[in-house]
C-alpha cells in the first residue's frame, strides 16, 4: 500500500509542474529549437499537445532526455534517424 501513496504523490507533484514552451525546451537542452521540432516529428523526445498544435514539455521527463543526450555527444556518439 505504501507504493500506491508514493505513486499518487508523484502523480501530483507532475500534475503542479508547468508545462514549458519549445523555447525554453531548447535552452534547457543546449540545442535549437529547431532541432527540439525535429526529435518532436520523429517522435525521439517526450513532449505534450497542447490545443492540438501547441507542444509542450515537463522538465522533468526532459532531464532524462537530457542526461542521456550529453552522454552520447560526450562519448562522441550522436544518434542518427
Amino acid at each position: 500500500m505504501v507504493a500506491v501513496v508514493q505513486s499518487v504523490s508523484s502523480q501530483e507533484s507532475v500534475v503542479r509542474e508547468i508545462p514549458i514552451r519549445v523555447r525554453e525546451a531548447a535552452i534547457f537542452l543546449g540545442v535549437s529549437a529547431q532541432t527540439v521540432y525535429l526529435w518532436v516529428e520523429r517522435k525521439q523526445i517526450p513532449h505534450l499537445r497542447v490545443m492540438g498544435r501547441n507542444i509542450r514539455f515537463l522538465k522533468s521527463e526532459l532531464e532524462p532526455f537530457r542526461a542521456q543526450f550529453k552522454q552520447e555527444v560526450g562519448n562522441g556518439k550522436t544518434s542518427e534517424a
